[in-house]
């Protein structure tokens, strides 16, 4: 008799990134790569949704939560069983919190990407740092389909 594991995979991507414009440029990128190979589609509507998100949270890792010397990470999972993404963009700068706009005209420290990642995503938070000084900004968002089966992480 043989036994079965079920064909089911949770996909996970984690890495850690120079706070850089290039390192969210790196970051954006390998988000757009694993979400195809995870079964979200290049150019669909998920793909362009979740991208911009992953892009605008690492862009505002770079620009709000940099500390000379230290990187940011980002975490992507996909749960094909709940079609749920989640993407987590950690730094090390806690003191800085991510917060909405007054108004889509603000400008202050600007703020208007949020109003995207509040448009786009269907939940979206920030938590502190569990493994040191920091937070981590994330956002989940579900898709019509994810791969069942096949390639579980990328480069980690």
């Amino acid at each position: 008799m043989t036994a079965t594991q079920s064909p089911v995979t949770v996909h996970q991507f984690t890495m850690r990134f120079s706070s850089t414009p290039r390192g969210a440029r790196l970051a954006r990128r390998m988000c757009e790569h694993c979400l195809d190979a995870w079964g979200v589609p290049y150019d669909s509507d998920a793909h362009d949704a979740l991208t911009l998100v992953a892009a605008e949270l690492c862009a505002n890792a770079v620009r709000h939560g940099h500390v000379t010397g230290r990187d940011f990470r980002l975490c992507l999972t996909a749960t094909p069983a709940t079609r749920t993404v989640r993407i987590e963009v950690t730094d090390t700068r806690g003191e800085s919190l991510p917060r909405l706009p007054a108004t889509a005209t603000d400008d202050g420290e600007g703020g208007r990407g949020l109003l995207l990642v509040e448009a786009l995503a269907e939940r979206w938070g920030c938590t502190p740092r569990p493994d040191g000084p920091g937070k981590t900004v994330w956002a989940e968002y579900t898709v019509a389909t994810l791969a069942r089966s096949g390639p579980s992480t990328a480069p980690s």
